[in-house]
């Protein structure tokens, strides 16, 4: 992309290593997109889920070799997708270990060779590994966050946790695979997608005023409860932007009220 600025901020992450004969297979059998078809260098989205199909851990797998995948989660994340992991290896031929990396996020550009993609932003952006970037822009925290927030990515302890499903918070459209096998939640991720809808949806909202609301803040509709902040930025055009959890049967283009406060739906930047 010519001529378009670059800005870059450090991501902290924690990696874990899946290396041997079975990595490929055995990350098959347990994460929720085809990690397997990836080729050597080349990366996407998965979760880990409980057998009822709620989010144990988000993550990008990234595939360095035949038999070699690393997988970035979120700093918090590494020890229990380790501990997964390894609890389901069985005979599995791999070694699962966490790993110390570094990463630095530079958006405004599609991946190159040898970076990883990141979809978290609304915007063409990748992570790059252990090495040092040229003196691009910093971007500060507060507008990562307003950025993760209008591309209506959800972040775990916030958005997401084991009560969560996947289609809930959007991640069966970037983050799931309905064609490939078996893996633990497969079955009720399916016969969600396929039979039925969830009963709720994390939306972006765009809120006046000049006071950030609070996680959990209520939101009505026609008088009722229908949904929840969860997290919230300020923005210089809106005011704040928040995401948040609300009814399904609510329309898109519906009006809510939050403390008296109008919050307006938003289309998720892609």
């Amino acid at each position: 992309m010519p001529g378009t600025a670059l800005r870059v901020a450090r991501r902290p992450r924690g990696f874990v290593g899946v290396v041997g004969p079975d990595a490929a297979s055995y990350l098959q059998r347990m994460l929720s997109n085809d990690v397997e078809a990836l080729a050597p260098g080349d990366s996407c989205e998965a979760l880990l889920l409980t057998a009822k199909g709620r989010v144990i851990a988000p993550m990008t797998a990234l595939r360095r070799s035949a038999q070699d995948y690393l997988l970035l989660t979120e700093p918090e994340l590494e020890s229990r997708l380790r501990t997964e992991l390894v609890r389901s290896r069985f005979a599995a031929k791999c070694e699962i270990e966490p790993e110390a990396h570094s990463s630095t996020l530079v958006l405004g550009r599609e991946a190159p060779p040898g970076a990883v993609a990141n979809r978290e932003f609304g915007m063409p952006a990748y992570e790059v590994l252990d090495e040092e970037v040229p003196d691009w822009a910093p971007i500060e925290e507060g507008e990562l966050e307003r950025l993760r927030i209008r591309a209506r990515t959800p972040r775990f302890g916030r958005e997401l946790d084991d009560r969560v499903l996947p289609a809930e918070a959007g991640l069966d459209e970037r983050a799931i695979s309905f064609t490939k096998g078996c893996y633990p939640g497969q079955e009720p991720v399916a016969r969600l997608h396929y039979r039925g809808r969830a009963n709720r949806s994390l939306r972006v909202l765009a809120l006046e005023g000049d006071e950030r609301p609070g996680a959990d803040a209520e939101l009505t509709h026609d008088g009722k409860i229908v949904g929840r902040v969860t997290s919230a930025a300020s923005d210089p055009e809106a005011g704040f932007v928040a995401l948040a959890y609300v009814r399904t049967e609510v329309p898109p283009e519906a009006v809510l009220d939050l403390k008296g406060r109008p919050a307006r739906q938003l289309e998720p930047l892609n």
